[in-house]
């Protein structure tokens, strides 16, 4: 059996959702795009899984959480695309990729043929068996990344209320699943090697403001140490944890959270890879023109950050989706993409953001004994990261304002004494010029502020170069 699609989507997650919807707005026409997807349900909000979705009080449920309702957008629920005339084909694993051909080859024995392919085919969890520890397969043991995880893990917390968990990891889904474990009643305790939680983004500062909020919750954490292997009963239930430190744990049930690893193994030896994804250029396109990479796999070209980046959050997913949508749909009107990174998390009471970039020096700002504090990154005299809990939307505005700038930073001292009014007056303060998109990059230039006599000059200057290449022009024109 074979069929033929203009556009097809490998992968059914949030990119997915997010691209169909943008390929709508600009015009694609009934049956010239199809998503193919392993999961049997239409893309949905992942995060909302580790979030609304463990709530013991009115949880999420689907279809109230299909995409795009995460940027307050259209519900596309599975109706939405049949209206459409978008092929959705679910429950289906895609064997092989021949992108010299351009077909794919389905677990069902079906080849699909397209012009263009979108790879949206995001990540995997690390298993403990990734890590030489047995385990996964036990009733009570859980991963956290898609609706069948999700459903299981209700499943063994409701079994467990009153009891002990153990959460191996302290990144995203460690942190979010500790705290709806916590909101059903149920003791936890976090493990992870690292000195603190959230090492690739928290400082200590910040890290130990969340651990102490945790811990007053009845969390324990116990760090720099790892998980070695668990104790099991008759049935083959895990009873306790065993740690590389010797000491043991009890435990009712175990979260794992330690990671994720993007799914490219499709492609490799017919794309090029690079640290760990799908390497593409300015427009989202790999080193085959005929197909785009998107999400968790896509690693590009980050401005701000001065390298080429694969960033793990539902914001870059939402935001590369939509860009390539636009970019195959109307290639002469579509620049390169430009992205400030953002990273953001709920858990209990708490909300914060972080845009840019977390290189170089950090200044603290802010109340770490009250509900809104923060942090700037300073790297080469210039910011290029801002970190907020509890603000505003016109706060968490300003700082992604501030870091999309890059102001000069000359005195440290004086920016933490500022605090959050560095970046709520910095526009007023540094008094940019529109930025300019230099022809040919995606390169963000911001100038100094322009003073009187300096824009005289510059008039005086542009005079002279307009009626110079107006000579030139004419001159050229003749030869």
């Amino acid at each position: 059996m074979e069929r033929g699609f203009e556009y097809v989507i490998v992968g059914g997650g949030v990119a997915a959702g997010y691209a169909a919807l943008e390929f709508t707005k600009r015009g694609v026409s009934h049956a010239q795009l199809c998503i193919i997807s392993e999961e049997t349900v239409a893309p949905y909000e992942r995060p909302t899984l580790s979030k609304k979705f463990l709530h013991p009080e009115s949880p999420a449920r689907l279809p109230s959480f299909h995409t795009c309702v995460g940027a307050n957008e259209e519900l596309l629920t599975p109706t939405w695309y049949e209206g459409h005339g978008i092929e959705l084909v679910l429950g289906t694993r895609v064997e092989s990729v021949d992108v010299g051909q351009k077909t794919l080859l389905t677990a069902s024995g079906e080849t699909i043929r397209y012009e263009t392919l979108i790879i949206a085919t995001g990540a995997k969890a690390l298993k403990l068996e990734d890590f030489g520890v047995k385990g996964s397969e036990a009733e009570n043991v859980c991963y956290l990344r898609d609706l069948a995880d999700a459903d299981r893990l209700v499943n063994v917390m409701q079994s467990c209320t009153g009891g002990n968990a153990v959460v191996i990891g302290g990144g995203y889904i460690a942190m979010e699943c500790a705290a709806s474990l916590v909101t059903n009643k149920i003791n936890v305790t976090m493990v992870f090697p690292e000195a603190h939680c959230m090492p690739r983004l928290f400082t200590p500062k910040i890290a130990s403001y969340y651990e102490d909020y945790y811990q007053s919750k009845g969390v324990e954490f116990i760090r720099g140490t790892i998980l070695s292997s668990f104790e099991f009963d008759s049935n083959g239930k895990v009873t306790a944890v065993n740690l590389r430190d010797g000491s043991q744990i009890p435990a009712d049930m175990v979260v794992v959270g330690i990671g994720i690893r993007p799914n490219t193994s499709l492609f490799e030896g017919q794309l090029t890879m690079e640290k760990g994804g799908i390497k593409v250029n300015g427009k989202l396109q790999t080193s085959n023109d005929s197909v785009y990479a998107v999400g968790d796999v896509a690693v590009f070209p980050v401005d701000l950050c001065g390298r080429i980046r694969r960033l793990e959050h539902v914001d870059s997913a939402r935001k590369t989706a939509k860009h390539v949508a636009a970019v195959i749909m109307e290639p002469d009107k579509t620049g390169e993409f430009e992205y400030l990174p953002l990273f953001y998390s709920k858990a209990f009471s708490f909300s914060w953001r972080f845009y840019g970039d977390n290189a170089g020096e950090v200044v603290h700002f802010g109340d770490y004994l009250g509900t809104k504090f923060g942090a700037y990154w300073i790297n080469n005299g210039h910011l290029v990261g801002s970190f907020l809990e509890g603000g505003t939307e016109d706060e968490f505005e300003a700082i992604a304002n501030a870091t999309q700038l890059k102001p000069a930073v000359d005195d440290l001292a004086e920016v933490g004494r500022q605090g959050l009014n560095f970046a709520m007056t910095g526009n007023k303060k540094i008094k940019p010029q529109t930025p300019l998109i230099e022809a040919g990059t995606s390169s963000l230039v911001v100038e100094t502020p322009i003073y009187p006599w300096h824009a005289t000059a510059g008039v005086v200057v542009a005079a002279s170069v307009a009626a110079f290449a107006y000579w030139y022009g004419r001159t050229r024109r003749r030869w």
